[in-house]
């Protein structure tokens, strides 16, 4: 199939696993905006929200010491246009991430992730993220902390495996072992982490994807939800994976091409049609005008806009004005229209200069 032709990986033609079985709403994880260091900020997200009336939303990675020793508010304060939005933290103490889980249940998340996929040394060194996966029985622990205090799901998001071992047993014993806590929902990155030698670029490029094997994991595990992330980019992939998987988890798509989240959300039928740009622009002016005046710098409500028009003549210039230090300077939202009224008022010439 083209799918699995694409991905380098071979899937079942149907999975009867993909069933009204699992505990949670399949369609709740339909689709999902994977969490991004520095990118997934509470601004991005408002953003996507537009786009995507349906789509799950994750914070980025918070660690548990930022929220027990930094500036809650901060970290946790989003817009309730937001949900559902699920908080992903970051950390190994049992005790502190139930801590941190309290937290986010109190700010009204709708969901609390841990990481076991992140590959950076500075995550190892904190000793959670992708190496956690090495110990199941704490993840176990961690998980069954969470679900102490949270009142919400608590979900996992995992590679396949560590470093050059790709046995599939690896995978299927931490499942597992955190299945057993009742957990029910497994974010699967179909590649495995590779600790030492490759950068966090590196390990979402490198690592071949193997899709197959992680479907393997939904013939093992008929009442839990399995979420696809690693490689998604187009619509018409996606629709694949969901034949076989209870949905996918879009990363850097999302962040280079927003507009994505709306041709998957009008596919999926989340919405009947799809928001015209203008009502996206208009919407992230009166945004942008809130943010601003609460003393939020212009260029952080703006960032995750660069790549709206991807694609389309004028993109160039709408990303150049958006990313222009001295027009940004004034924060003066109203940049935004000037942006746009460039951008729409000379498609000729951008198409004719290549932008």
């Amino acid at each position: 199939m083209s799918f699995a032709h694409r991905a380098a990986g071979t899937l079942p033609a149907s999975s009867a696993t993909v069933s009204q079985t699992a505990s949670h709403d399949r369609r709740a994880w339909e689709l999902c905006v994977a969490p991004m260091i520095d990118v997934t900020d509470r601004h991005c997200r408002y953003f996507h929200r537009l786009l995507a009336p349906r789509a799950r939303l994750y914070t980025e990675m918070i660690t548990t010491g930022a929220l027990l020793h930094g500036d809650v508010p901060r970290h946790l304060d989003f817009d309730s246009a937001e949900h559902p939005v699920a908080l992903q933290l970051g950390g190994s103490d049992p005790a502190e991430l139930a801590a941190s889980a309290r937290l986010g249940r109190k700010w009204g998340y709708d969901e609390i992730n841990l990481n076991c996929g992140c590959p950076s040394e500075r995550v190892q060194k904190g000793a959670f993220g992708a190496c956690l996966m090495a110990e199941p029985g704490l993840v176990a622990d961690c998980i069954k902390a969470m679900q102490d205090v949270a009142e919400v799901p608590v979900t996992v998001k995992h590679r396949l495996g560590l470093d050059y071992d790709e046995s599939y047993g690896f995978v299927r014993d931490f499942v597992g072992r955190i299945h057993d806590t009742g957990c029910r929902v497994f974010i699967v990155h179909a590649r495995n982490a590779v600790l030492k030698g490759l950068s966090p670029k590196d390990n979402r490029e490198i690592p071949p994807l193997r899709y197959d094997t992680a479907a393997r994991l939904l013939a093992d595990f008929p009442d839990a939800l399995f979420v696809l992330n690693g490689g998604l980019a187009q619509p018409a992939q996606c629709l694949d994976a969901m034949r076989i998987f209870h949905g996918v988890m879009l990363g850097r798509a999302a962040w280079h091409d927003p507009g994505v989240l709306s041709r998957l959300s009008l596919a999926l039928g989340h919405v009947e049609s799809a928001p015209e740009d203008e009502e996206i622009l208009s919407a992230m002016m009166e945004y942008a005008a809130s943010q601003t005046a609460a003393g939020v710098p212009l260029r952080m409500v703006v960032k995750p806009m660069l790549g709206w028009q991807s694609g389309r003549a004028g993109a160039r210039r709408w990303r150049r004005m958006l990313s222009d230090p001295a027009q940004l300077a004034p924060n003066d939202p109203g940049l935004l229209a000037r942006a746009w009224n460039v951008f729409a008022a000379r498609p000729e010439a951008d198409a004719a200069a290549g932008a």
